[in-house]
């Protein structure tokens, strides 16, 4: 009896783990598209971005898409953004037609205390990818610098109204600067509920396979006791 109960419960393991496989598999091809969904974003032709962005600070659907607006540089508004990773950011200032300010990751330094070239003057047409602000990082970073492009944390240092999300230019333009490129992060695209679906489908068949799993082998188990005790009362 004990060696069914320990078939039942190798077969019941086996299958719940392929089961459990199958889920994970099924998220992976979800993170899979919704990559793969964003790079494709990311890769469209270049929109006006105030044709995109209300006075009223509503945005269309134009996070992670290239965009291109006119402007020009407010040469003493640059601030420094120290990444987690150690890469320096140069986040610039473009004042558009309308006053307000739109910030611009121009591209990056080797440190901190690395000499910034100054922005390009006059009016200037910039394109790059639209981002949507950061979120806050509390690590400790020099004064004056910031730990991510957050908008909020911006606003307490330009006095300007803020567009709601900010620019990464290519590297060409960066190049272009005097500075290196910047990486930038796309944020995740839509993948396919199909997938979390699937996915889901499976973890749900892993949990009733390992609770009917419990179930035989605890059957099995009452019913070699049982069978014991019966052999002992004919005893």
């Amino acid at each position: 009896m004990r060696l069914k109960q320990w078939l039942v419960a190798v077969l019941g393991t086996a299958v719940c783990l392929t089961m459990l496989g199958l889920g994970l598999w099924q998220m992976r091809v979800f993170e899979d598209k919704e990559n793969e969904n964003a790079a494709l974003r990311a890769q469209q032709p270049a929109v006006p971005l105030l044709d995109n962005v209300g006075a009223d600070g509503t945005v269309g659907d134009i996070y992670g898409k290239p965009v291109t607006v006119a402007g020009s540089y407010l040469p003493d508004q640059q601030v420094l953004v120290l990444d987690a990773t150690g890469s320096v950011r140069v986040l610039g200032a473009l004042q558009v037609s309308d006053g307000r300010v739109l910030a611009v990751v121009r591209g990056t330094v080797p440190s901190v205390s690395s000499p910034i070239p100054t922005p390009p003057t006059g009016a200037v047409t910039v394109t790059g990818v639209f981002l949507p602000s950061e979120a806050a990082d509390e690590r400790a970073v020099p004064s004056g610098t910031l730990a991510s492009v957050r908008l909020g944390a911006l606003a307490q240092v330009w006095p300007q109204q803020l567009l709601p999300g900010y620019v990464t230019v290519s590297a060409g333009d960066s190049r272009d600067h005097g500075l290196a490129a910047a990486v930038v992060t796309l944020p995740t695209g839509t993948g396919s509920l199909q997938n979390i679906g699937y996915a889901l489908q499976w973890w749900v068949f892993a949990a009733f396979g390992a609770f009917m799993t419990i179930r035989f082998v605890r059957a099995l188990g009452r019913r070699g006791s049982l069978g014991t005790l019966s052999e002992e009362e004919d005893e």
